[in-house]
């Protein structure tokens, strides 16, 4: 897959695919695209900090951060070196390494394992201090799948920019979060 272009071109593109952390498979069916420097919704808007430094790094890497202090989110780190771009993975359905994955989330619903940004990094068992690792096969890895239908919409949980289409998800699938209204269609 070709993680060397801008987030939101990329995003669409990771639908279905599979994304393994540690033996976990998580088949992705939502993300959200963020822009860098060009996005005020970005965590790199303001330029390279020692946080976000990874997203200004080469394609093919995971930026993890915490949320509220609590919830680790995955991104995968696009575009070309230097350029800051990233697309948050949003929710996932998990294909493989149940076990673990409920050892980390508990007694929830199957479809809500992966449901959420916060809660498809506590499946994955990734912290910030993974932020960074590569999409190379040794611990990681990224393999495109088959897609379906996919809807757009803008994206959700920020004050800035929040009208950006730049949300995307796979229709008619029960791990995908609540959302506003959206256009659908196949890209």
């Amino acid at each position: 897959m070709d993680l060397e272009r801008p987030a939101h071109l990329v995003a669409p593109d990771l639908l279905g695919a599979v994304l393994t952390v540690d033996g976990v498979q998580i088949r992705l069916t939502e993300v959200e695209a963020y822009e860098g420097e060009s996005d005020p919704a970005s965590h790199a808007w303001r330029g390279p900090t020692p946080r976000t430094a990874v997203m200004f790094g080469a394609a093919g890497r995971l930026y993890v951060y915490l949320s509220y202090g609590v919830h680790s989110c995955v991104n995968v780190v696009c575009d070309v070196e230097g350029r800051a771009s990233a697309v948050l993975l949003r929710a996932g359905e998990v294909v493989s390494g149940e076990e673990a994955v409920r050892t980390r989330r508990g007694r929830v619903p199957y479809a809500r394992l992966a449901q959420g940004p916060g809660n498809l990094g506590s499946a994955l068992g990734l912290m910030p201090s993974d932020s960074g690792l590569a999409l190379d096969g040794t611990r990681a890895d990224l393999v495109e799948g088959a897609r379906g239908d996919i809807a757009v919409g803008p994206r959700v949980g920020i004050s800035r920019a929040a009208d950006t289409q730049w949300r995307f998800w796979l229709t008619g699938e029960p791990s995908v979060s609540a959302h506003p209204t959206s256009r659908s269609g196949r890209t």
